[in-house]
């Protein structure tokens, strides 16, 4: 039986977008937006190129039946979504590789400025500095978990028929995925492993897909999906503090 509070998971991410107009955190939102513009662009261009190849592929697959050849537009609505989703956690795994640094250091900030303690950036750029090598082997240990279920997906959603269920599966696996994103940042400043996060949101799984859940949506919102990503980092550290803060030491 899944555990957790959907409703309360929900509301996370737009505290998020309440903290990252507080003063103290700008900064370290201003400068990941900017790298975030440039990726959008270059991965809407080459998720654009795939989903044309993906549709001619299945449609090549099917039986030469005027029905189901007369169906296309099913197929473009169905690799449309599923594209979108590819798009959203692409556009996320890619922003949050280059940003990781600012990311784990503006979820430091937002958990100090939640708690109550002073926020003191006067050193954060060597703090960012000597984080990079730790932030990037977390974002790769994302990466390792995210791909081999990806690749499971994909190939159920190129199965015509079955993949009638694949944008569903895509659409929970983003959700999940986001969480277990975002909630790492605060995880790992205090030392928590990511196998340990995994089990951690798992047993609030309902909490977890709740601030999972709008995170996914926004993210697949050309613009909004620029400004989501800083968001969900502060909402993340407010989900830290709230939900976890008996784990936390």
């Amino acid at each position: 039986m899944l555990k957790g509070n959907f409703f309360r998971g929900l509301g996370y991410l737009g505290e998020g977008f309440r903290l990252i107009r507080q003063p103290g955190l700008r900064l370290f939102v201003i400068i990941p937006l900017v790298i975030n513009i440039l990726l959008f662009g270059l991965l809407f261009f080459f998720l654009g190129e795939l989903f044309a190849g993906l549709v001619a592929t299945a449609m090549g697959w099917l039986p030469d039946w005027a029905w189901l050849q007369a169906m296309d537009w099913l197929f473009w609505i169905l690799y449309g979504a599923v594209i979108l989703l590819m798009l959203a956690y692409g556009f996320v795994i890619v922003a949050n590789l280059i940003g990781s640094p600012f990311y784990g250091y503006l979820a430091e900030l937002t958990e100090k400025h939640l708690t109550g303690q002073e926020v003191n950036t006067d050193d954060s750029w060597a703090t960012i500095i000597k984080d990079v090598p730790r932030t990037l082997w977390r974002e790769v240990q994302k990466i390792l978990y995210y791909l081999p279920r990806a690749i499971g997906l994909l190939i159920i959603g190129l199965i015509p028929v079955v993949n009638l269920i694949a944008a569903v599966l895509w659409f929970l696996f983003n959700s999940w995925m986001m969480a277990l994103q975002y909630v790492d940042y605060p995880a790992d400043n205090h030392k928590v492993s990511f196998p340990a996060l995994r089990r951690l949101l798992g047993d609030t799984r309902l909490t977890a897909l709740g601030f999972g859940l709008p995170v996914a949506l926004a993210a697949m919102v050309p613009v909004l999906n620029l400004f989501v990503v800083p968001a969900a980092v502060c909402g993340a550290a407010a989900y830290w503090v709230r939900e976890n803060g008996a784990t936390r030491n």
